[in-house]
């Protein structure tokens, strides 16, 4: 280039202006272009932002997974142990329901031996009431009565003679009637005891046999 070329340059320069410059917003050479938001290109604190609102919600989104898994966990814990109440009071109502079956069964089979041997009893009664005082065979008698009695008694079966009580038919027996006496008792007491009668608990097994007050 020749003197001429480079005076031409410098006076068609803008003023205030070196030779040479770059004109304005052209790039200076060795310096890549600077972003600019027009571009679509992020800035750097949006970008650190924008990954941060992500991790953010990643973690939300876990949290709330796991929330939802503890719901469902003492969802099933909660209904296995209401599952396992109702199992146990079942259980406890079958039990009672058996142990009360086989009582009544024990009761009804030692009801039913009682009523076999009642009449047994009801016989050595009567032998000694008719017998005398002197015949030797009445001790043993006496004996095996008492004997018969008392394991009756063991097994929860005891006699009852209502003399002077109040006629009660679901006690008693009325097998006759007789005036009531001046002094004592007054109508519809029981006068006098044909035949005890015999009970388990509160069940009446035989009732017993009387003589009511007319």
């Amino acid at each position: 280039m020749n003197e001429s070329e480079k005076t031409l340059r410098s006076e068609q320069a803008a003023p205030g202006e070196e030779p040479g410059a770059p004109a304005p917003g052209a790039p200076r050479p060795g310096r890549a272009p600077e972003p600019s938001p027009d571009d679509g290109v992020p800035a750097a604190g949006e970008a650190g932002a924008n990954g941060a609102a992500g991790t953010d919600s990643t973690d939300a989104d876990a949290l709330q997974g796991d929330v939802d898994q503890l719901v469902a966990v003492a969802q099933k814990r909660d209904e296995y142990l209401a599952l396992a109440q109702r199992t146990q009071a079942d259980f406890e109502n079958y039990r009672k329901r058996v142990a009360r079956e086989a009582a009544a069964a024990a009761d009804r089979g030692t009801m039913a031996l009682a009523r076999e041997l009642l009449p047994a009893l009801d016989n050595l009664d009567r032998a000694i009431d008719h017998a005398d005082e002197g015949d030797p065979l009445l001790e043993g008698v006496r004996l095996v009565r008492n004997e018969l009695a008392a394991a009756l008694a063991r097994v929860g079966i005891e006699s009852f003679s209502p003399v002077g009580e109040q006629f009660d038919p679901a006690l008693h027996e009325a097998v006759a009637t007789a005036p009531a006496p001046e002094e004592g008792p007054g109508s519809g007491a029981v006068l006098e005891v044909y035949q005890d009668g015999y009970r388990l608990g509160e069940t009446v097994i035989r009732a017993a046999r009387v003589v009511v007050a007319a």
